[in-house]
């Protein structure tokens, strides 16, 4: 087992630094290093401090499975929501995609419905039609996008997916923020 990457690997998952680890730990970031390249073995005493600063208990980073990342989503652990309302039904296709960087969904919008409207951020979208037709506001623009086209744009501007026509619209939409 190669501890000194499962190790690295959580310091990264937790966005700290090799001297952010050492500061939390009373270690020196040349030692954090020494270990996470498996240059030195660290004492159990010393594990568990990392381990406790890093959120893991030594069950879950010895655990061999901890390191397999899930790669395969079934049909069946999808989460969807209908706004029977505005005329939406959305699955997301990756159930914990909210804590990932990119939101996977299908999107469904009935005729004349339309999908919640999304204040300006720094996210891209991407979107490739399915079936149908939809409009995409973007600011004061209006794109129309039909079955077999991409639709991709930095959300900088209010927007909006809506369907105006009379035949039910499906599209994949990929946003890189947690948004949806």
């Amino acid at each position: 087992m190669e501890i000194g990457n499962r190790i690295k690997n959580l310091r990264l998952s937790k966005n700290l630094t090799q001297e952010e680890l050492g500061e939390r730990t009373d270690l020196s970031k040349g030692y954090i290093s020494q270990l996470e390249r498996d240059l030195s073995s660290p004492s159990i005493e010393t594990l568990f401090s990392i381990l406790e600063v890093l959120g893991s208990t030594p069950k879950e980073f010895f655990d061999e499975e901890q390191g397999k990342q899930k790669v395969i989503y079934e049909k069946a652990e999808r989460i969807f929501y209908e706004d029977e309302e505005r005329g939406y039904h959305i699955e997301w296709l990756v159930p914990e995609s909210n804590e990932k960087e990119m939101e996977p969904v299908l999107l469904e919008i009935n005729p004349g419905g339309c999908f919640k409207q999304f204040e300006p951020s720094l996210s891209e979208t991407f979107a490739y039609v399915l079936n149908g037709k939809v409009t995409v506001r973007l600011g004061k623009d209006h794109y129309e996008a039909k079955a077999g086209e991409t639709i991709y744009f930095h959300a900088a501007a209010r927007h909006q997916i809506s369907n105006q026509t009379d035949e039910k619209a499906e599209l994949i939409l990929v946003a890189t923020d947690s948004y949806l």
